[in-house]
């Protein structure tokens, strides 16, 4: 998938292609820390507490190569969008979003199949990416003491690991992808990198633990380079060997140019013979009149005149039997 790179059959990648994509995206439970400054008591502050994500969901598009050999490298521009619900704490209600932007250079093995013996429509493929990504945070919390809000954007490394398949369509360079990813950024929104705001005036700055997005996503693939593969030459026929020559004899009676009923099935043998032997050799064996009635000159010249007339015999015979004359 040879890989023929996918198209029946799934074929790796050579040359460009694009890639687009959503799906859903579950972002883990966060924890987050709250240091400040309470400016009407002059005291320092410090609070815990989770930040909850519900349903959200997320888009990418990607430009890469592919090398023929299962591998693909890639740029992918990702966002990536939630809901914030839930309890931040006792007695403490959360609301807002959050949603992040950003960029990875991938790089993508696809599995041919076809190595382990399974001819299917199908590539599934593994990678990992790098890059780095901008979130947003909109939160907001409410309880009893009165509301504070966690707000900023700022950016950090950003990781993924990639695990899914591609299946043909049946448009050449088209597939549908089904693909797995998760989205790590580690301890990137630390040391007051967002702005904690409460309503009695404190000024406070938040650290935010890692943070892992699972993404379940849907794509279409194409790929540019998809020239059908060369057709196989059609099978040469080798020509038959040709039958060894053979020879044929042909007796006649004793002082005779007739031929004999056997003598015709002889020659009906060697006029098929013909059609498929580039040489037939018919002997032609019979006495002559060697007696004292023809001696001397007289007898040699008699002799040579029968053994003509039995060689016409037989050339008459295979004209009747369809041999060309000239070919005789």
């Amino acid at each position: 998938m040879a890989a023929a790179p996918a198209v029946a059959s799934a074929t790796t990648i050579t040359g460009p292609y694009v890639d687009l994509g959503g799906g859903y995206d579950l972002t883990q439970t966060q924890s987050f820390k709250v240091k400040g400054f309470d400016e009407e008591t002059g005291a320092n502050t410090s609070e815990k507490g989770k930040i909850h994500h519900k349903n959200g969901w997320t888009g990418y598009a990607s430009f890469g190569w592919g090398f023929g050999n299962g591998l693909r490298a890639e740029i992918e521009g990702t966002y990536l969008r939630s809901n914030l619900n839930g309890s931040a704490g006792p007695g403490v209600s959360t609301h807002g979003k959050d949603s992040s932007y950003g960029g990875f250079g991938n790089l993508i093995y696809d599995i041919d199949l076809k190595q382990f013996g399974i001819d299917a429509p199908v590539t599934p493929f593994i990678g990992a990416g790098a890059g780095y990504l901008w979130t947003q945070e909109h939160a907001k919390f409410s309880s009893a003491d009165g509301n504070s809000s966690l707000h900023g954007t700022r950016g950090g490394f950003a990781y993924q690991a990639i695990v899914g398949a591609a299946i043909d369509t049946g448009v050449p360079g088209l597939q549908v992808t089904a693909q797995y990813r998760m989205i790590g950024q580690p301890g990137s929104f630390r040391n007051g990198q967002f702005g904690f705001s409460a309503e009695n005036g404190s000024t406070n700055h938040t650290s935010i633990d890692h943070r892992f997005n699972h993404l379940f996503m849907l794509g279409l693939r194409y790929a540019f380079d998809t020239a059908p593969p060369p057709a196989a030459p059609a099978p040469v026929v080798a020509a038959p060997a040709p039958l060894p020559a053979r020879s044929y004899l042909v007796f006649f009676d004793w002082d005779a140019s007739a031929l004999s009923a056997r003598a015709r099935q002889i020659v009906a043998e060697a006029a098929q013979a013909s059609t498929h032997v580039q040489t037939t050799r018919i002997e032609v064996n019979g006495y002559t009149d060697n007696s004292a009635a023809h001696p001397g000159p007289r007898g040699e010249k008699y002799n040579l005149g029968l053994s003509n007339r039995r060689a016409d015999s037989v050339k008459a015979e295979l004209i009747r039997d369809g041999v060309p004359a000239s070919a005789i």
